[in-house]
C-alpha cells in the first residue's frame, strides 16, 4: 500500500493537468563554485518563482533563508547531496529525509554517478535514502549520470549508459530520475522505455542558442519524458521569469519551439516583477 503522504506530495510536484514536471535547480554553488548570477540568490529565487515553475531544487540553508515568502507558490525539492569542484564525480550526503520533513519539502533529491570506482558506495547511499523516504511518504528524485571513470571517454555519450542510469534508479526505488539528454528523440525514447519510472533531463551545456534548449525540451516531451530540471540556462539568464514561462508553454501548453521562442522574445525585455 502506498502512503497517502507520498501521493499528496507527488501531486504537488507534478502538474495536475498533464503529469509533467518543470523544475529549476539553484543548488550549483557547492557543486561547481560561485557564479555571479547566483550571488543575489534571494532575488534570483524570486524571479524564478515568478515564472511559475512546478518546483525548485535547493539546499536546506538557501531554502530556509530564501524560500519562505514563496511557500505554496512552487514545490520544494530538498537537495540532500552534492559533489564539488574538486570531486566532480562523487556526491556526498549533506542532510537526511527527517530534515526534509521538518523543512516541508515535497521531495528529496540525491545525486549518484554511475560507471566509476565509487559507484557501489554512491548506489548504497541512494538505496538507503530511497528506503527512508518511502517509509516517510517522501518522493525521491535522483540525479543519475553515467560519467564515472570506468566508462571510456568515447562511450560516455552512448544512450545505453543513460538507460542503465535511469533503470538503476527505478530498481532502488527512485520515483523520478534526472539525467542527461542523449541528443536526439529516438535514442531518448529508448532511455524512457528502459524504465517504469519517470525521467526528466538536465539542461547541461548545449550552446548559447536558446532555441536549442527549446528544441531539446520539445523533443524530450515528444519522446515520452516527464519534463526538465534546468539550472544554469534559467538563472544565468537576464530574465529567468521569461525563460521559465517559455519552457512552460512547451511542457504544459503543448506549444511549439517557434511559439516558445516568440513568447520568450516578447517577455524578455519586460520589467521583472517579483
Amino acid at each position: 500500500m502506498s502512503l497517502l503522504g507520498k501521493e499528496i506530495r507527488m501531486n504537488r510536484l507534478l502538474n495536475q493537468k498533464d503529469g509533467k514536471l518543470l523544475a529549476v535547480a539553484v543548488d550549483q554553488a557547492m557543486a561547481r563554485g560561485i557564479f555571479e548570477e547566483l550571488m543575489p540568490i534571494e532575488r534570483k529565487v524570486s524571479e524564478i518563482v515568478a515564472g511559475g515553475p512546478d518546483a525548485i531544487t535547493m539546499h536546506k540553508g538557501i531554502a530556509d533563508m530564501c524560500f519562505r515568502n514563496h511557500a505554496g507558490k512552487a514545490g520544494f525539492i530538498l537537495k540532500c547531496s552534492t559533489f564539488s569542484p574538486w570531486q566532480p564525480n562523487y556526491d556526498t550526503i549533506v542532510t537526511n529525509v527527517n530534515e526534509a520533513v521538518g523543512l516541508g519539502a515535497d521531495a528529496v533529491s540525491i545525486g549518484c554517478i554511475v560507471g566509476g570506482d565509487d559507484q557501489p558506495e554512491q548506489l548504497r547511499n541512494l538505496g538507503l535514502m530511497a528506503g527512508e523516504a518511502q517509509s516517510l511518504g517522501i518522493p525521491v528524485i535522483a540525479h543519475i549520470y553515467p560519467r564515472g571513470n570506468q566508462i571510456p571517454k568515447e562511450d560516455k555519450g552512448n544512450w545505453e549508459h543513460t538507460a542503465y542510469a535511469v533503470r538503476l534508479g527505478a530498481e532502488v526505488g527512485v520515483d523520478i530520475v534526472k539525467t542527461k539528454y542523449t541528443g536526439d528523440p529516438e535514442s531518448f525514447h529508448k532511455v524512457v522505455s528502459s524504465t517504469p519510472g519517470k525521467v526528466v533531463v538536465a539542461g547541461g551545456d548545449i550552446g548559447s542558442n536558446i532555441e536549442d534548449y527549446f528544441q531539446m525540451v520539445y523533443d524530450v516531451i515528444d519522446a515520452g519524458g516527464t519534463g526538465i530540471t534546468f539550472g544554469r540556462i534559467v538563472w544565468n539568464n537576464s530574465n529567468p521569469t521569461a525563460i521559465v514561462k517559455a519552457f512552460k508553454h512547451i511542457i504544459h501548453e503543448n506549444g511549439t519551439v517557434n511559439e516558445a521562442n516568440e513568447l520568450y522574445k516578447e517577455l524578455l525585455n519586460q520589467p521583472l516583477k517579483v
